[in-house]
């Protein structure tokens, strides 16, 4: 079969006159073209399906208008072939209805149906196609495919994470979209990210390639934010939008977004992009529509499970927490206390200072310990204080370095430091000395005797993003334990099997003052032992809700 027709000689039945065929030709494109393809007739339907005029369709060769390049001899071949298995035998439908790929006036293609009719005229014979476009109804078959693959992926899906990539890679794979992206909001950062995303092979990313986004920034955000789905026909045009800029850029052309819902709530966005400009189509909207409130139900059961995992995992690491990190103070300070209660009289001077700076030290052990558990609470409530003034990062880089380099020097550590002159931002620099502390303490911590420490800090090639790393020779953190760094009460295996005291909390208190200033933070590759830290901080005020922020910019 090609392209154009197949036909047999069984093919010449039905009998359909053109006086008959006024009412379709209201709904369906009608074309009349000569023998050699020359266009003598186009109505209306035709300019909508097609996207050429009455006028500038006349007399112009049907072949070159509507048939995509690489079919074209061969279609020609077929209407000469179609022309003399209908000699003698005129007004006949030429087959039954035809499923054809044809050519819009803009350059993209699509599927037809189509049902040609040959008559003799007096002027010669004349060919009469009518024709609709198949795109919903192809696609609406796809989707059919498309929700049993899914249905089938999140049954035997054991995490929400296996089950959002399985959703992306069927609408991607079986629907044809170059781009597919499941958006999901992070309720205790207050940001989305994005839990799965499938890439046609072949398809470039760059800068679209972005992980988190702010609530109501870009497509998935505002579509998150309105509740409702949202259709960009053409990416270029959407100035508006740096990521729209960015999917022009790597030949995106065409956007649909729907929420991810349950019917009470929100939970993100499930976003595709196109590689042609389409205009809104409301079944496709609805399709997708329908398949993201499935996968809405699926991740709120999935998260009720996890959540109650989590729960009890998150009580175990609290109660170890309590176990060793306070009792251990706490035993300290009442056994000092006991000595003095018992010995004062005897102990010299000396050893009463001795005594009570072990009281004073577990004391702030414990101080800290405090203020972390209420910097969580805080954070988790989304009332973390951060007051944003000009700020100058390498002074509060060199103030903590300076106030931690007697526990380095005790232990034999050799602390490297690479700084411009300055690094002027936007930011709390109180809240980025605790970052500062948190990262270099850690560093110190975790290093054994012996071990280096390299802080580095610098402009990015934007000038609008500030690098910053702290990388240590250090215990590390086993590959398959980082996912689970920031997560509170976490303690590494390698700090526990080597009894290393900490309370599992800096790193996500260090998380989320980093993003509160609009930026990240990441464990990085590290070639040998020890950690890599990176914190990339925007040098400019960011706008709540605005889509011109910076961050994952290049």
């Amino acid at each position: 079969m090609t392209q154009a027709v197949s036909e047999s000689a069984n093919d010449l039945d039905g009998v359909v006159p053109p006086v008959q065929t006024g009412l379709v030709v209201s709904v369906q494109a009608y074309i009349a073209t000569s023998v050699d393809g020359w266009v003598k007739g186009w109505n209306s339907a035709a300019e909508r399906v097609f996207g050429y005029t009455t006028a500038q369709a006349s007399q112009g060769d049907i072949t070159d208008l509507i048939i995509p390049a690489r079919f074209r001899d061969a279609y020609r071949a077929d209407l000469v072939r179609l022309s003399h298995l209908a000699a003698g035998d005129p007004s006949r439908v030429l087959g039954q209805q035809l499923q054809l790929t044809a050519l819009h006036r803009d350059g993209h293609e699509f599927p037809i149906e189509m049902t040609l009719t040959v008559t003799d005229e007096p002027g010669g014979r004349m060919f009469h196609a009518f024709a609709h476009d198949i795109t919903s109804a192809r696609r609406a078959a796809q989707f059919a495919d498309v929700q049993a693959a899914i249905a089938l992926g999140l049954a035997e899906a054991d995490s929400s994470t296996v089950a959002g990539h399985r959703v992306v890679e069927a609408l991607g794979v079986k629907m044809g979209w170059s781009v597919v992206e499941l958006w999901l909001v992070d309720d205790h950062r207050q940001v989305l990210t994005c839990a799965a995303r499938h890439v046609e092979a072949g398809q470039q990313l760059g800068d679209f390639a972005l992980d988190v986004l702010e609530l109501g920034v870009a497509l998935p955000g505002q579509v998150c934010a309105g509740g409702t789905g949202r259709w960009i026909r053409d990416l270029g045009a959407d100035k508006a939008s740096l990521r729209s800029s960015a999917a022009a850029r790597v030949g995106l052309r065409v956007a649909v977004g729907v929420p991810v819902s349950t019917g009470r709530h929100t939970l993100g966005a499930l976003c595709v992009y196109g590689n042609r400009v389409e205009d809104p189509e409301d079944t496709l909207l609805g399709l997708l529509s329908g398949l993201a409130a499935h996968v809405g139900q699926y991740i709120e059961r999935r998260r009720a499970e996890e959540l109650a995992l989590e729960l009890a995992r998150t009580k175990d690491e609290f109660v170890a927490m309590v176990t060793h990190e306070l009792r251990n103070p706490l035993a300290v300070i009442s056994g000092a206390v006991a000595v003095f209660d018992d010995e004062l009289e005897e102990l010299t001077t000396e050893q009463q200072r001795e005594y009570l700076r072990v009281i004073a030290r577990s004391a702030q052990r414990l101080s800290v310990m405090a203020e972390d558990l209420l910097d969580l609470a805080r954070l988790e409530s989304g009332h973390l204080a951060v007051e944003l003034v000009n700020t100058e990062l390498c002074a509060i880089i060199g103030e903590s370095v300076q106030a931690n380099t007697a526990p380095a020097v005790g232990k034999q550590l050799t602390m490297t430091v690479r700084l411009p002159e300055r690094l002027d931002l936007h930011a709390d620099p109180n809240r980025l000395r605790q970052v500062a502390d948190n990262l270099l303490t850690n560093a110190i911590k975790y290093t054994p005797a012996g071990g280096e420490i390299t802080i580095t800090a610098g402009l990015d090639h934007t000038g609008q993003m500030i690098t910053w790393t702290v990388a240590d020779t250090g215990i590390g953190v086993p590959p398959e334990e980082q996912p689970r760094l920031f997560r509170r009460f976490y303690r590494a295996s390698t700090a526990l099997d080597k009894r290393i005291p900490g309370t599992g909390l800096g790193l996500v208190i260090t998380r989320g003052i980093v993003e509160r200033h609009h930026g990240t933070i990441t464990l990085a590759e590290h070639t040998g032992p020890g950690t890599t830290f990176v914190v990339r901080l925007p040098t400019t005020p960011v706008l709540a809700g605005s889509d011109s922020e910076p961050r994952g910019l290049p």
